[in-house]
């Protein structure tokens, strides 16, 4: 066999779906796309440093000429329905930049020695536009919701990609989506309107966007407080959204079908509520909260601001005296959109609560929060 043929066979017989290679060149109609959509991507392009380098795998790696493109279908098992209404698929199966320490993490490890022991420098990148790289190493092609597809599996997959040194044997790109013309599934499920056309997503009206994106140290120019027209839509997501995915007729299957259950997963979901998150004990971020939603979002905060989001969409007054808590939490994120919840309530107690709060209130954005709040009680 060819080292090709071998390094495909070794990562299907690791588990990977699908495996792919492609030359490691430009990316650059990615690069010309990215740059081209203005506004909607001004949060990357602006970023510190050089954020487009990305497209050219020569300066990840100087010496690269070939991209091993892993796929994996991580929809083998049963997501539990409550903790789904709160935390996207992707990330209840731990396989998105998984840590070394995961099984994931090894599975990744072990492909990485694989290609090293067969003579290879190998640089295993996360920096790599993976679903350009899948597409020209036809193992995917693209929904109209923009998520990759690999054929029956659908689009509940995660792609890795590793940057290898030596000229192999190419697969052939796929150039065409299998979505229907005329589908709109994806876009009618969304309820922000992120997917503004097919192919085309407005990041910053993502619900999973705005749950872990909006970070300021991250050097972004994004606030930190979500915009209350996006907090309106975003239910119980606190760390992604798999609405666009779960409404497209290619992923049914995976939707519909029957799994087997993952004793992990269901002792997170008879452990997690939104009231934990806000409250936010050590043990449980340590426990519960880490464990699953460690990519995006190091600080606890961010989890708690998401929560008191939630909390306020499902409206119900036994949430107030927690919410009312918040107010007196030291981050200024948490206390502003607890403030937005408690006006969600509503009732005596939230206004109560809110103008004592405010008396003492230090922080400019908190207090507007919290004058709004107040007028959304009083109409």
């Amino acid at each position: 066999m060819s080292l090709s043929s071998d390094i495909k066979e070794y990562a299907l017989n690791l588990g990977f779906t699908r495996a792919g290679l492609c030359p490691a060149d430009d990316f650059t109609d990615h690069l010309r796309e990215t740059a081209g959509r203005g506004d909607d991507y001004a949060f990357h392009l602006h970023r510190p440093g050089l954020p487009l380098s990305d497209c050219h795998p020569r300066r990840i790696m100087p010496g690269a000429r070939s991209i091993a493109v892993l796929a994996l279908d991580y929809a083998r098992v049963a997501f539990p329905e409550k903790l789904s209404r709160m935390v996207g698929r992707i990330y209840q199966a731990r396989c998105y930049n998984p840590p070394a320490d995961s099984l994931n993490g090894a599975r990744l490890e072990l492909m990485g020695r694989f290609l090293s022991g067969r003579g290879l420098k190998v640089n295993y990148s996360q920096a790599v536009p993976a679903r350009p790289a899948g597409a020209r190493a036809g193992i995917i092609d693209f929904g109209r919701n923009t998520f990759a597809y690999a054929g029956r599996h659908g689009s509940f997959i995660v792609l890795y990609t590793f940057l290898l040194d030596k000229e192999l044997d190419y697969d052939r790109p796929t150039l065409k989506s299998r979505c229907p013309p005329d589908c709109r599934a994806c876009q009618e499920a969304c309820p922000t309107g992120a997917l503004a056309a097919p192919f085309i997503l407005k990041p910053l009206l993502c619900l999973a966007f705005n749950a872990w994106k909006t970070q300021p140290a991250t050097g972004n120019g994004i606030s930190a407080y979500i915009p209350a027209a996006i907090r309106e839509k975003m239910a119980a997501h606190i760390h992604g959204c798999d609405l666009c995915q779960a409404a497209c007729p290619r992923n049914r299957r995976k939707v519909e079908d029957r799994f087997p259950e993952d004793p992990f997963l269901k002792l997170l979901d008879d452990d997690f509520s939104l009231s934990r998150v806000l409250a936010m004990p050590e043990s449980f971020f340590e426990k519960r909260i880490r464990p699953i939603m460690y990519n995006y979002i190091q600080e606890p905060k961010y989890f708690q601001r998401n929560a008191a989001v939630a909390l306020g969409n499902q409206g119900d007054p036994d949430s107030g005296p927690e919410l009312v808590r918040a107010l007196g939490s030291p981050h200024d994120i948490v206390r502003g959109h607890a403030a937005w919840a408690l006006g969600k309530i509503g009732g005596k107690k939230s206004a109560a609560a809110l103008e004592a709060a405010l008396n003492g209130e230090p922080d400019g954005e908190v207090k507007r929060e919290m004058l709004s709040a107040r007028e959304a009680l009083a109409v």
